[in-house]
C-alpha cells in the first residue's frame, strides 16, 4: 500500500508539472498568434494529407498539386511566352520565357531554349510561337 501511495503521488506531481509546462507553451503561442485575413487573389496553400496532395487557391481557382515524399512536385510548362537572345562576349544564348502550371504570368521564368527543347519537346512541336518576340 505504501508503494502504491508513493507512486500515485509521483504521478500527480508529474501531471502537475506537465500542466504547468503545457500552460506556459500555450501562453507563449497565444502571444505570437495573430488574425490573418485573405482576399480574392491571395495565394493560400492548404495541406490535405501528409506528403500526398496540396490544394492551392489562387486567381485561377482551386488546384490540386501532387506532392512527392521528398516534398517536391512536378513542374509542367504550359507554353512559351517570349523569346530572347542573351548576348555575352563570345557567344549568344537563346532563352525562352516559360509559363508553368500552377503559376501566373508574373512567375514565368527565363530558361535555356536548348534545355527546354530537350526536356519538353512538345512546347516546340507545333512550330507556332505562342508569345511575343523580344529580339
Amino acid at each position: 500500500p505504501d508503494l502504491v501511495k508513493q507512486t500515485e503521488e509521483k504521478v500527480k506531481l508529474i501531471k502537475a508539472n506537465l500542466k504547468v509546462a503545457s500552460d506556459r507553451q500555450k501562453s507563449y503561442a497565444d502571444l505570437r498568434r495573430k488574425e490573418i485575413e485573405y482576399v480574392v487573389g491571395d495565394k493560400v496553400f492548404l495541406k490535405v494529407s501528409p506528403w500526398k496532395k496540396v490544394l492551392r487557391f489562387g486567381r485561377k481557382g482551386k488546384e490540386e498539386i501532387e506532392i512527392q515524399p521528398d516534398l517536391t512536385y512536378e513542374e509542367e510548362p504550359l507554353r512559351i511566352l517570349a523569346r530572347e537572345v542573351k548576348e555575352l562576349r563570345n557567344k549568344q544564348i537563346p532563352l525562352v520565357k516559360v509559363l508553368w502550371r500552377h503559376h501566373n504570368t508574373e512567375e514565368a521564368t527565363w530558361e535555356s531554349e536548348e534545355t527546354m527543347g530537350q526536356q519538353f519537346p512538345q512546347l516546340f512541336a507545333s512550330g507556332k510561337f505562342q508569345g511575343r518576340n523580344l529580339n
